[in-house]
């Protein structure tokens, strides 16, 4: 990574101000644990933070030494996990679940003297800051080519929970897709999960047999996109690059990279430098990445979606600038405007085109 990258990053993780954590680890390995929500297997979410961890390791060499739990359900069972971490001496805990808000805020009261990071989530106080990727950002170019692509004007995405990160990856695939063919909808299946293939597999055969014939995921598996290929359709991988296991259907993937984060927030808190706060990190900051493209996309969708990623880059452009739309037609962001971040993180709402209602 560059000079440049990492100095963005050490931005992000706000190292800049000295903090009340006291660079107590000098003589020995700072001891860094994650939890994660899913296996780590070799694909999706939990497997990108893993990679984060493994390349802060490289990073850091002897001056860290990591521990990861896997599979950990959401709720009772992670504060147990969350606070066996902290017992054990690790100084630094990453819990990379929505689902860990509540327990890390709560483990975290417990140990003063220990920082918490939660990924995609929004409470803050004095050793637990939060951090997520703007992934949404890649979800709109995934829709610029799904757009281009698609044939019936139908896309599909299996997604995982009713949260607001979810709903902004299915609402920038959806307007992303509509920059391009303003008679796009979209279909949404809700698996209520975040890795079960086989349900993942149900819902992905479910929107081809309505007419999908492009298909986005917010869950952790590929069996979306294996159905895809069987089915002969296409699809996108998410969190990391799913090619491997669908080479004729995976267009691209919108992906997460944590593992300039990782180091550089490990290398605050045995600095003594760390504080709390919150991290949005896209393609600008790359904590988001684009996979290659496959070679049968469309070079008028290749071009488009180089444009666009460049200009997200830049910040010339931002997916929920206006005007944007709800179900109802009714203008949520003006022309010329952009929607505060604040909005995007409660966002509760489908846009136009996106068909069918949000559980509750």
């Amino acid at each position: 990574m560059n000079r440049r990258k990492l100095l963005t990053l050490a931005t992000l993780a706000a190292v800049v101000a000295v903090s009340a954590f006291s660079p107590a680890y000098a003589q020995e390995p700072l001891k860094v644990g994650f939890v994660y929500v899913g296996p780590v297997g070799d694909a999706g979410w939990t497997y990108a933070h893993d990679q984060g961890r493994l390349e802060m390791e490289k990073n850091l060499g002897a001056k860290v030494k990591t521990t990861f739990v896997e599979s950990v359900p959401e709720g009772a069972d992670s504060e147990r996990v969350i606070r066996k971490l902290a017992a054990d001496g690790n100084k630094l805990i990453f819990t990379t679940s929505f689902g860990y808000m509540n327990p890390t805020e709560k483990v975290a009261k417990a140990f003063p003297n220990v920082v918490f990071q939660h990924a995609t989530g929004f409470k803050t106080a004095k050793n637990l800051g939060n951090y997520e990727t703007r992934i949404y950002e890649g979800a709109y170019l995934l829709g610029i080519i799904a757009g281009k692509m698609t044939k019936t004007k139908t896309l599909g995405v299996v997604a995982s929970f009713p949260i607001p990160e979810v709903i902004r990856n299915i609402n920038a695939f959806t307007m992303g897709a509509q920059s391009q063919n303003p008679g796009i909808k979209t279909k949404v299946i809700w698996v209520n999960s975040w890795y079960d293939p086989a349900k993942e597999r149900q819902a992905a055969e479910t929107l081809i047999a309505q007419g999908a014939d492009v298909l986005n995921q917010n869950t952790d598996s590929p069996a979306t996109l294996q159905a895809a290929q069987e089915k002969g359709v296409y699809a996108f991988g998410w969190d990391s690059d799913m090619s491997k296991f669908a080479p004729k259907a995976h267009l691209t993937a919108a992906t997460n990279n944590w593992g300039g984060y990782y180091t550089e927030t490990a290398k605050a808190v045995m600095a003594g430098t760390w504080k709390p706060g919150e991290v949005h990190g896209g393609l600008k900051e790359d904590m988001v990445r684009m996979s290659p493209l496959n070679s049968a996309v469309p070079a008028d969708a290749a071009k488009a979606f180089e444009e666009k990623k460049k200009a997200i880059a830049a910040g010339t452009f931002h997916p929920f600038q206006g005007p944007v739309k709800d179900q109802s037609g009714a203008v949520k962001v003006a022309a010329g405007s952009v929607m505060p971040m604040k909005d995007l993180l409660s966002l509760n709402y489908y846009v136009q085109g996106v068909e069918g209602s949000i559980p509750k």
